[in-house]
């Protein structure tokens, strides 16, 4: 795994677009295809859900409660 350093004004964007991917989403596995059409994906860890960069499986931040 690659360690970056965190970056609050990139967490809060990719959170952001979490969430207006999920308003328009009619289902979870569309808002999955969407989320890796913006190149992120969902990983399940021992600690729950993180958003992740796609190829590289970077980690980007921990899913919000309120949408996993």
């Amino acid at each position: 795994m690659i360690h970056i350093r965190k970056d609050p004004t990139v967490e809060r964007g990719v959170i952001a677009l979490l969430r207006r991917e999920r308003d328009r989403a009619r289902s979870r596995a569309e808002w999955e295809r969407a989320l890796r059409g913006h190149g992120y994906a969902l990983d399940r860890t021992a600690t729950g859900l993180v958003v992740t960069t796609l190829p590289h499986g970077v980690e980007i931040c921990r899913l919000p409660g309120d949408l996993a």
